[in-house]
């Protein structure tokens, strides 16, 4: 596996002797000094060109970079969306290599890049043929750390958790096993997660990022919290189902409560003892049943 060192000299290379290239900056995790260091780390490479069509239509060039193992163009390949390659002011390559480095790369005219090198503050500029790139404090990952919620934010994730919980329930007994589970991922763990992010803010006063998906999780969770996490999990089966949606409205219940009580909010302790002897109701309902009570 090619080490950073090969790596940026051959993004740099590529670069300095492509004309149509005028700058270089690169963002995403290698710009950001928090960020673990591991070998799956992506290089987030940004090209400012002349157009983009010309790198586009024909993409030999980016043989250069090493044999593929296999490539997406999000831009291109968007949900059924193809995108008009006339005027495209922005282009993506993502490049997975035989030899397991990835690059990110994205093409911007000098037009786009200005209204969008600033936005992200975990950004370091490589290369600048023509002095174009803005001048920019050193990256951090300020914009990525977990913010203070609202009240009606809080209040409004708290209700929903419970509300949907009804869903994932009657899923289960209507033996709806993608609609379970697709109902407790995208809302319950939806609100979870969130305030497990706010309660990891609150410990760290907020100066910290729990990651994409909450990958860093793991990290900021005692250990107890963490062992009830992990259990939220669970496979196909539906006693196994029942027991991780108990788990889940334990933890979200202990950690929505610390939350309300360090923003002085009001946790719904009416609705979540309703729905949770109506969870535990459908939980014992026959599957022959004719009346939910």
């Amino acid at each position: 596996m090619r080490n950073e060192k090969v790596m940026m000299e051959l993004i740099l290379h590529t670069a300095k002797n492509d004309a149509r290239i005028r700058a270089v900056y690169m963002n995403g995790s290698r710009t950001n000094s928090n960020a673990p260091k591991d070998i799956f780390q992506d290089y987030d490479i940004v090209y400012v060109v002349t157009e983009t069509n010309p790198f586009i239509k024909d993409k030999t060039w980016l043989r250069d970079f090493g044999e593929l193992r296999i490539m997406q163009e999000p831009d291109k390949n968007d949900f059924g969306r193809e995108a008009e390659n006339n005027s495209v002011s922005s282009y993506g390559f993502l490049m997975l290599f035989t030899d397991g480095n990835r690059i990110d790369l994205r093409l911007l005219t000098k037009e786009k890049m200005l209204e969008e090198y600033e936005k992200d503050k975990l950004t370091i500029p490589l290369l600048d043929k023509d002095n174009i790139l803005p001048s920019i404090a050193q990256p951090t990952d300020v914009d990525y750390h977990v913010q203070k919620p609202s009240k009606a934010k809080y209040d409004g994730y708290t209700n929903n958790f419970w509300w949907c919980s009804q869903n994932v329930a009657k899923g289960i007994w209507r033996d709806e096993l993608p609609y379970a589970k697709q109902m407790f991922e995208l809302t319950m763990r939806d609100a979870l997660d969130n305030m497990v992010s706010w309660w990891i803010g609150i410990q760290t006063d907020f100066q910290v990022s729990p990651g994409k998906l909450g990958k860093y999780f793991k990290n900021y969770l005692p250990d107890p919290y963490w062992k009830m996490y992990e259990e939220t999990y669970s496979d196909a089966g539906y006693e196994s189902m029942w027991e991780s949606i108990f788990v889940t409205c334990e933890l979200f219940r202990v950690l929505a409560k610390e939350v309300a009580a360090h923003f002085n909010f009001t946790y719904p302790m009416e609705d979540d003892q309703n729905m949770t002897a109506y969870l535990k109701q459908v939980r014992n309902l026959p599957a022959e049943a004719k009346d939910i009570f």
